[in-house]
């Protein structure tokens, strides 16, 4: 099956310049050789620590900004190389729903612009009542109403906001949204509301997510699949469930061993990194977390594993880049049962 978005040996480095003719002298190697494929209306969980990439990969996949090298294959056809005009039809197919939900959203403009406004770039047919028809309709499908026409952004919640922000990329029916840590900024409550939205309209209009986040409980609760990525590498690729139970990279593993747990029961040991994050501007030799990783061996520094099918056991589309096949890895659902508990006399 042909897969909606492919990037393959993705690179986005930023070139930092010296001297007065502005030479470059080194690079910041945001993402470093990515290969990633999502499905026709999968959702694909992107997760990390703050600085691995994940945001920069987002942006690149949306041609926010061009890619350094490699390419993004978008329904068959590599959209990395087109002119400004040449990705004009895809704007349409793909939108994002931004990190803080204020700032993405003009101040000065109501709600009724906001939303209107990206139909007058892609559907310039519509009259403004049909516009305005549009909007109203997919205001209710976020679960505002057409009440809020004529207000501004700061007269609303953070969620609303968000709502606000999600009901603008839904305008043009794209079919790809990046969603670029779009429940960090609110409150826990909250969270769970937009997480639910999120899955409702993936439902009901077959859209496609890449779900950036650093929470991995967020993407317990809505993705398919989940990349792991770490320096702007991809460390591991599998589908939630099995990610959860059986981790096959040692830096997964210290991720889960982070995360809460949801339920009563023996508690996980934490697994503390060593050292500190080294340098995306110089990465280490071969393995890139292997100056943090308790299993490296001599072997890691010699050569950068590629990402290849997991160890036996852990199914055909389990994915890792690590050269060890022997680990006995910390999954973070066990099928321990919980301890009862007692109610007092």
């Amino acid at each position: 099956m042909k897969p909606l978005i492919d990037c393959i040996d993705l690179k986005q480095h930023y070139p930092i310049r010296h001297g007065l003719l502005g030479r470059q002298s080194l690079a910041v190697k945001a993402v470093d050789g990515v290969n990633l494929q999502i499905q026709r209306g999968e959702v694909v969980g992107l997760v990390g620590e703050s600085g691995s990439g994940k945001s920069t990969l987002g942006r690149t996949l949306m041609m926010m900004e061009k890619p350094t090298s490699g390419s993004v294959i978008y329904d068959g056809k590599d959209i990395a190389g087109l002119t400004h005009a040449g990705l004009h039809p895809y704007r349409r197919r793909m939108q994002m729903v931004f990190q803080d939900p204020f700032s993405s959203l003009n101040p000065r403009m109501t709600v009724e612009d906001s939303l209107t406004m990206p139909l007058r770039f892609h559907a310039p047919e519509l009259s403004a009542a049909q516009r305005r028809d549009e909007a109203a309709e997919t205001l209710e499908r976020v679960g505002l109403s057409r009440s809020a026409f004529e207000r501004f952004p700061h007269e609303f919640s953070g969620g609303q906001r968000q709502r606000i922000g999600i009901a603008r990329a839904l305008m043009v029916k794209p079919e790809f949204i990046v969603a670029d840590e779009p429940v960090s900024a609110l409150d826990v409550s909250v969270q769970a509301q937009v997480l639910n939205l999120f899955s409702s309209i993936r439902q009901t209009l077959g859209l496609t997510l890449l779900f950036v986040t650093h929470d991995l409980a967020v993407v317990g609760h809505i993705a398919d699949r989940v990349a792991v990525m770490y320096l702007g590498q991809i460390m591991e690729i599998a589908p939630t469930r099995a990610l959860f139970t059986a981790p096959a990279h040692p830096y997964t593993e210290t991720l889960l061993s982070a995360a809460p747990q949801p339920k009563a029961g023996p508690r996980r040991a934490r697994i503390a990194m060593r050292g500190e994050p080294p340098s995306p501007l110089n990465p280490p030799s071969g393995c890139v977390f292997r100056t943090r990783c308790a299993h490296a061996l001599p072997e890691c520094a010699q050569e950068r594993p590629a990402l290849r099918p997991a160890p036996a056991g852990r199914g055909a589309s389990h994915f890792t880049a690590c050269l060890r096949d022997d680990l006995s890895l910390t999954p973070a659902v066990t099928e321990t049962p919980s301890p009862r508990i007692r109610t007092p006399v």
